[in-house]
């Protein structure tokens, strides 16, 4: 099986890099679909020797379908920019083109916080399906927390290995984050969805708990305490967000 390697990309440069680096062993083709960066983002793509697209974003979901067409093979292998296969998925990978036994293939994600692999907050395993046959197969989902969706009856195989996530260096761009994804939540679910401010503080109670002592944030020191208040954060506004535009349509 050959693959074609597709990423998405905006303003990429400190990382497409290494993410075609690591893709360059296992795949025969990598498409690079890029939403106007302002940065050197395509042109390092291209030194690289990726296929680069332009296109407007319209959201992870259409973004992502849209790189898959894109891809000359019917294997296809889905990474961010900020992502790159370990050694140990490497060599899983390479196997698995040699016999391809399944239609879709999950395996780990190791997410990093300020250079530190995190495996506590429910930040892991994070298995995910990002290899599959496109015949077989398809990104679903809304703005965000987009997930690739396999027809009935496709064979799903766990490989080895973790996929490196260097997600997030400070505690500024977590909370960015936690803000952009808020937003987007609260839009989504906009008079879909009723909340109320005792919700709030329970959701936002339950978060802390179950991502500081729960799934063992406290262990992982001040990295696990940061993470553990920002997944907080995160319910806090999005539900926040929700109830005020609720609130003003009324």
């Amino acid at each position: 099986m050959k693959l074609s390697a597709v990423i998405i990309t905006f303003n990429e440069e400190a990382t497409i890099e290494r993410c075609i680096n690591s893709l360059q062993p296992v795949a025969d083709e990598i498409v690079v679909v890029d939403s106007y960066s302002t940065d050197r983002t395509r042109e390092l793509a291209a030194a690289k020797g990726a296929k680069v697209f332009e296109r407007a974003f319209a959201g992870f979901t259409d973004q992502k379908n849209f790189a898959a067409t894109q891809a000359l093979y019917d294997g296809v292998l889905s990474l961010d920019a900020d992502e790159y296969l370990s050694p140990e998925l490497t060599a899983s990978i390479q196997q698995v083109k040699q016999q391809w036994p399944a239609d879709g293939y999950t395996f780990n994600r190791l997410n990093h916080y300020g250079g530190k692999p995190i495996k506590t907050c429910g930040w892991y395993p994070d298995a995910k399906i990002r290899l599959w046959d496109k015949r077989k197969g398809q990104w679903e989902g809304g703005l965000v927390h987009e997930v690739v969706v396999m027809q009935p009856g496709a064979k799903e195989k766990h490989l080895a290995g973790d996929l490196m996530h260097v997600y997030f260096r400070n505690a500024g761009q977590l909370l960015k984050k936690v803000q952009q994804y808020s937003d987007i939540y609260a839009q989504e679910h906009a008079h879909r969805k009723r909340i109320s401010p005792v919700m709030i503080f329970l959701k936002t109670f339950w978060a802390f708990l179950k991502s500081y002592i729960i799934r063992g944030g406290f262990t992982d020191g001040y990295e696990g305490l940061v993470i553990s208040v920002s997944n907080a954060n995160g319910v806090f506004y999005k539900y926040a967000k929700l109830l005020e535009i609720n609130r003003s349509e009324k």
